[in-house]
């Protein structure tokens, strides 16, 4: 990407999605760097830079620019995906590098404009006298019409793949290749198994939330543990007052569901409300109704 050979450089024309992946990159390093940024303030007071959070991303900003645009005639996006600015204003249809007028002209238009826009936003956002309105409905008038032609601009983009956005399109500078792309050899077998990677991972995505998992972990639970008799008398019902059904713990507020286990109410409830067909994972017993505990059970019996 040296400018000093850019002169014998031909001109590559790039594709729109090539254009539009590279202001995605550019947009993930920008956010990139201001967390890594603000990061460093996590031990000072609450809002320290919100006063000048303007001025610092601003500030980071030009740092960026300084060291892509204005040295490399590309932004960090643009650089990964193997692609530079060209002046097109030049008449030639070799590669020109950008001007310094077209450089700083950059710099004013995104950082710059960007900057202006936020700060009035502050200035404007709790004044309530009549001629700050005034000022502060100029500026969204400006802003949305902005707005505007860069949509415009982006529709003019898509028909002609030129010009991603409206400072490209005022400042005369296009995106094109820096070297010839040679075209990519994929293999079939390596494609087969993607497809059929893919395949099977769309169809668990869409079958995973049909499986009551809750449900067939209970049923596997009670076909592996051996099924206890019914009984309703006193004893069996104290012996299995020890600990609930679900979490194995002491029950607090005990309940039933027409089984002689005990099952806490938070989990009998939360599970109930899971799965209506709710089962029993001691003896598979269905939920008949939920109710507290009516048994008179010594504590001192359930700690023998």
């Amino acid at each position: 990407m040296a400018s000093s050979t850019g002169n014998e450089k031909s001109v590559n024309p790039v594709l729109r999605i090539s254009q539009l992946d590279a202001l995605e990159l550019n947009k993930a390093l920008e956010q990139l760097v201001w967390s890594q940024f603000t990061s460093c303030f996590h031990g000072f007071k609450p809002g320290v830079l919100a006063h000048f959070e303007p001025e610092v991303k601003a500030f980071l900003c030009l740092v960026l620019w300084k060291f892509t645009v204005y040295s490399k005639n590309a932004t960090v996006g643009q650089a990964i995906l193997n692609i530079q600015y060209k002046n097109n204003l030049s008449k030639t249809e070799k590669y020109q590098p950008l001007s310094k007028h077209q450089k700083l002209w950059y710099l004013i238009f995104t950082v710059g404009g960007r900057w202006f826009e936020e700060r009035c936003y502050d200035l404007f956002s709790n004044r309530q006298q009549q001629s700050f309105g005034k000022i502060k409905t100029c500026i969204s008038f400006g802003s949305g019409l902005l707005k505007l032609c860069g949509l415009l601009n982006f529709l003019v983009f898509l028909r002609k793949g030129t010009f991603a956005t409206l400072t490209e399109r005022i400042l005369g500078i296009r995106s094109v290749f820096c070297k010839p792309q040679s075209v990519r050899q994929v293999g079939f077998e390596y494609m087969n198994r993607e497809l059929l990677w893919h395949g099977f991972a769309e169809f668990l995505i869409y079958l995973l939330p049909l499986i009551n998992v809750q449900k067939l972990k209970l049923k596997i639970s009670s076909w592996c543990l051996p099924i206890t008799g019914l009984s309703n008398s006193e004893n069996t019902l104290a012996a299995h007052c020890r600990e609930c059904a679900l979490c194995g713990e002491w029950p607090t507020m005990p309940h039933t569901i027409g089984c002689p286990h005990v099952f806490c109410y938070y989990c009998i409830k939360s599970n109930f409300l899971f799965d209506m067909y709710f089962t029993c994972p001691k003896c598979g017993s269905e939920v008949h109704s939920l109710e507290p505990l009516k048994y008179k059970i010594e504590m001192t019996e359930l700690h023998v």
